[in-house]
């Protein structure tokens, strides 16, 4: 998936219309009660912290869900970086609706800049050799549109979206088939692309052994599981100019650049989605009136 804005597929204004449900349901109680329908305020999205910057977009469409007359100016857009205090974008109109929105915008934008920031130091780690920074399907439920998108913005890459667009034969896959035989993984790779011939094959190894099986297959993919770098090397090399290689399995910020020297082609990593710690955030009103 290339950096495209997230707002543009039709799933993801119908996730925004269902958080919003979820949060205003019949009504904002506290603002209904004590802010008068006609006030006006000019706010803004304030960063408390550095952080890369993602869901500026998806912020605009919760709050034009709102209220279609509020005015939002995105003032750092996705992909950037920004320090702390800086403004991401600023927000014109009814004070009732900015209050109404806000913990929606924010809610979705502090995940977005989390998960992009993360992935920015991962890419910013492994730069010198080339190697792609992916994510992995270990997302939260209804939101995996939204963190994979986030994951673009930090510099990573997309690796497939779900179940339906890649094929990817893991360890439990294996055991299930012909009764998982090590020696045979290249029969795998061929009853996979047999079934489903327009679709990526990879397969998973956890030995150099493992790796020359899968091999004969010729899988688009080898992903090389929770391997020292020493096995990485070996099976980089029995690869090159057959398959691509996907390092996996625990890879730390600290780890990221000396498994990036063993020469896979990417370095997958699950902690990107469930493992960000959202970006502190914060609307304040500039003017009210």
């Amino acid at each position: 998936m290339t950096m495209r804005d997230v707002m543009d597929d039709p799933r993801a204004m119908a996730a925004v219309k269902a958080a919003l449900t979820e949060d205003v349901g019949e009504g904002d109680a506290t603002t209904l009660a004590l802010v008068d329908p006609a006030a006006r305020a000019t706010g803004e999205i304030l960063a408390r912290e550095a952080c890369r910057v993602a869901g500026g977009t998806v912020a605009s469409a919760v709050l034009a869900c709102i209220d279609p007359e509020l005015r939002v100016a995105v003032v750092v857009p996705d992909g950037q970086p920004v320090e702390p205090g800086g403004t991401i974008l600023t927000i014109e109109g009814k004070a009732a609706s900015i209050l109404t929105a806000e913990r929606t915008a924010l809610n979705f934008m502090q995940r977005m800049c989390g998960i992009a920031t993360l992935t920015a130091r991962f890419v910013e780690a492994v730069q010198a050799h080339g190697t792609m920074i992916l994510d992995t399907r270990k997302t939260t439920p209804n939101l995996r549109l939204f963190e994979k998108y986030a994951v673009t913005c930090g510099g990573g890459t997309n690796h497939r979206f779900g179940l339906y667009d890649r094929v990817l034969v893991k360890d439990n896959h294996r055991r299930l088939w012909q009764g998982g035989d090590p020696d045979r993984l290249d029969l795998a790779v061929a009853a996979a692309r047999e079934a489903f011939p327009l679709l990526e094959v990879e397969i998973e190894v956890e030995s150099v052994a493992e790796c020359q099986s899968a091999l004969r297959g010729r899988p688009e993919w080898i992903m090389l599981d929770n391997m020292s770098c020493e096995m990485m090397r070996a099976c980089v090399a029995l690869c090159r100019g057959v398959s691509k290689t996907e390092a996996s399995g625990g890879i730390t910020l600290a780890r990221a650049r000396e498994v990036a020297a063993t020469g896979v082609d990417a370095i997958s990593l699950g902690c990107l989605t469930h493992s960000a710690p959202s970006v502190d955030l914060s609307l304040e009103w500039r003017a009210v009136r």
